[in-house]
């Protein structure tokens, strides 16, 4: 169906969200309607290749201390309460929501019925009710799409109604400000208002897939990149900002299952795309470096709060006036390369990507299940001078399961199912690998060459490294290979990078404390698996 006017039957569809009359409905229109609309409610500029560029306004980024889940009887006892997730009331939930739909009742509005999860088995519905034509356009890109002449008239299993328009009234609405997202399990509602940060509704339903699946199917929900190659080996990529996740899971010799969030199903189900496009940062975008997200943002796809070289519709990516955080958002098959529909199976390989700055992880390591838990659960990189406002050296960074913001369990849940994944596929290889320093903390030491880790991975997938020996790291643990091919021996072991080897083993036991540190808020809940992953100097401090 492909409405342009409201009638009764699209009211229909709307009312169980509280809608009882709007100025027009304008039903999953196609991206070229979309873009007309947008056009013509000025909404954004169309470039010279063809994407319509628009700005998100006030709020370029989400607003993790402006999400929200209610508190109710479904969730009291579920979600891990706290900074992540900050509970809301559930009678002023009502409210808002009552107040946004009136707010929208004179308004044309922009519904998009689609999906969460490529795996048929784990597909959420979806009705989104845009306030704006170029969100609308978003949805279609970033949610995988239904087939051509599919019967939508279902009942959803998530909703999301996002008002940018629309603020809230912090003293009288029970938000900290006047922007909100707010998740409601049991009327099963996404509200966003406040904001024009696209973001918030694809992050959003990546919570809601966090906190449904572990659940309802046994699902592991993960923040990651996924690849597969022509033997039908599937690898995944974890990595936190600047950790070349993005880069190192773009591989022409394999195909892209996705490059942010998928699910790995019980048995041999296998792993699945949630999304049905690809939201990537273009700061600095270059057709030489990457090519196909440079190829890829043409008519239908959407770049977010950059600017033109002056005098033209061409676009700046170097132009950071309105953020750092520029994106564009495409849909997946926008990229040559992509796998149709993107399910695959189980990881062979599965990567953890950490820049660590402090020169002390090898470049790459095996992880047996322990430190596999252990590291997914810290969730490590470490930030470097100029990367944000006083930092002025190295910094720890560690967010759980690499997605901790978006987390509604408690952490140790998807740890523990990691390690249940890992018992059920005794096959797969877990490595931990250092995209950071090498020969000393950053200041000293130099970046670890990308030519380096490449033939690193490249190792690992082939299968190379299943024939050398390992050397357990004395502090972490992890299993440093005695040989990877393409790659100078004598870096390896971090330790023999180092002039002063006495230095490295102080910085090496001062990182291990703040693994440990970091830890503690987990400890009381981990099992002795995870337990068992820490550095060994968690013992001396445990005594």
């Amino acid at each position: 169906m492909n409405a342009t006017t409201t009638s009764a039957a699209l009211l229909d569809r709307l009312k169980p969200l509280g809608f009882q009359q709007a100025k027009a409905v304008r039903l999953n229109l196609a991206p070229a309607a979309l873009v007309e609309e947008a056009l013509r409610n000025g909404e954004g500029t169309l470039t010279d290749t063809g994407a319509l560029m628009a700005d998100t306004g006030q709020f370029t980024g989400r607003s993790p201390k402006d999400r929200f889940i209610v508190r109710d009887a479904s969730t009291t006892d579920s979600v891990w309460w706290g900074d992540i997730n900050i509970p809301f009331d559930a009678d002023k939930f009502d409210q808002l929501h009552a107040k946004m739909v009136a707010y929208l009742t004179d308004k044309t509005l922009y519904v998009r019925e689609a999906y969460a999860g490529a795996h048929p088995a784990s597909q959420l519905k979806l009705r989104v009710v845009n306030e704006l034509a170029w969100h609308n356009l978003f949805c279609y890109n970033m949610f995988l799409r239904p087939a051509e002449g599919a019967d939508t008239s279902w009942l959803p299993d998530f909703s999301i109604i996002c008002a940018p328009g629309f603020e809230a009234d912090p003293a009288v609405d029970g938000t900290r400000q006047k922007n909100f997202a707010i998740l409601n399990f049991t009327k099963k509602t996404l509200l966003i208002g406040g904001t024009g940060y696209a973001g918030e509704m694809k992050k959003g339903i990546f919570g809601v897939l966090n906190y449904l699946l572990p659940h309802e199917q046994n699902t592991l929900p993960m923040h990651c990149s996924a690849n597969v190659g022509e033997d039908g080996d599937t690898a995944i990529f974890f990595g936190l900002s600047g950790t070349g996740k993005t880069t190192l899971s773009a591989d022409p010799r394999r195909g892209l299952i996705g490059d942010d969030e998928h699910g790995w199903l019980p048995g041999d189900g296998g792993v699945f795309n949630f999304e049905g496009g690809c939201y990537a940062k273009v700061i600095d975008l270059n057709p030489e470096k990457e090519p196909e997200i440079w190829n890829a943002i043409k008519f239908g796809a959407i770049v977010e709060n950059t600017r033109f070289v002056p005098g033209t519709c061409t676009v700046d990516y170097a132009n950071t006036s309105v953020t750092e955080n520029t994106r564009t958002a495409y849909p997946l098959p926008f990229i040559p390369n992509a796998v149709e529909p993107s399910v695959a199976s189980s990881p062979k390989n599965i990567f953890f990507l950490t820049a660590d700055a402090f020169g002390v992880l090898p470049p790459i390591s095996k992880l047996d299940k322990s430190h596999a838990m252990y590291h997914f659960l810290s969730g490590y990189t470490a930030k470097v001078a100029g990367t944000e406002m006083g930092i002025t050296e190295p910094q720890t960074t560690f967010s759980a399961c690499f997605g901790q913001v978006f987390l509604p369990l408690h952490p140790t849940q998807y740890a523990e199912m990691l390690g249940q994944k890992m018992d059920e596929h005794p096959d797969v290889h877990v490595w931990l690998v250092n995209t950071g320093w090498s020969g000393g903390s950053y200041g000293v030491g130099s970046r670890m060459k990308l030519a380096y880790t490449r033939a690193m991975i490249t190792a690992a997938l082939d299968g190379a490294l299943h024939h050398t020996s390992f050397t357990q790291h004395p502090i972490f643990g992890v299993g440093i290979p005695d040989f990877v091919p393409g790659v100078p021996t004598t870096i390896l072991d971090p330790r023999n990078t180092w002039q002063d080897p006495e230095a490295y083993d102080k910085t090496a036991a001062e990182l291990a404390q703040k693994f440990v540190q970091n830890f503690q808020k987990f400890a009381a809940f981990a099992n002795d698996d995870i337990l068992a992953g820490a550095p060994t100097v968690a013992a001396a401090v445990a005594v």
